[in-house]
């Protein structure tokens, strides 16, 4: 199968793709992972995307699309992948569009996980990270700490991102309403769109999802 998974930060996109990924014996292709690999690489690709991030500058839409195809190339995604992150805008998505078209494959879903705006907000700014080892990661709701302000594994300081505030969340779901919500509207219009609640546990999402690609969790 060929899925694009799409949601606003906080959805829980990230952890989905994983276990859909693996239920569906595909590769989870993020952008992230994308951008890492090509920079710590140093593909042409990861150079140019570089020289544009140590300049602050936003890395332009063809080079984000040259390494997503790049990736798709490879021999684990000939059957099949699953893109997180990717397309993020209008452009993106006609030129995931038009590759396929040109390998003669369509996608085969695109699953938009559903969250109130609030909740989003809740979720990211809820987040503590330690200090220490930043895979430690904490909620004031959800995963609170024996100790307040203090990671349970390693004894270190808990704090909240800068990317995590309340007005940096908004601005970033701002940021994801104007430039990726309307692929779905575009995935739409091809009948390619199954919308789902990604409130709940995250095996009832999964199980949610599956289910709306017409398998079992």
């Amino acid at each position: 199968m060929r899925i694009v998974l799409v949601g606003p930060p906080g959805a829980g996109k990230g952890t989905q793709a994983a276990y859909l990924a693996k239920n569906l014996a595909i590769p989870h292709i993020s952008t992230g992972d994308l951008f890492r690999a090509n920079i710590s690489q140093g593909t042409p690709l990861g150079v140019e995307a570089k020289s544009y991030m140590d300049a602050g500058n936003l890395v332009p839409d063809s080079v984000t699309i040259g390494m997503a195809e790049d990736r798709m190339e490879q021999a684990d995604a000939v059957e099949g992948f699953l893109l997180d992150g990717f397309p993020r805008n209008l452009a993106q998505a006609e030129a995931l569009d038009t590759y396929l078209q040109g390998k003669g494959l369509k996608l085969d879903a695109v699953l938009d996980l559903e969250v109130p705006e609030d909740e989003v907000v809740k979720r990211i700014a809820g987040r503590r990270i330690c200090r220490k080892d930043s895979s430690h990661v904490f909620h004031v709701t959800y995963n609170q700490p024996e100790t307040e302000g203090v990671c349970d594994a390693c004894g270190g300081e808990l704090y909240q991102r800068e990317d995590d505030r309340e007005d940096t969340v908004r601005k970033r779901l701002e940021v994801y309403h104007a430039e990726t919500e309307p692929i779905i509207d575009f995935y739409r219009a091809q009948g390619l769109v199954a919308t789902i609640s990604a409130l709940g546990k995250v095996a009832e999402v999964t199980e949610r999802a599956m289910s709306a690609l017409g398998g079992d969790a």
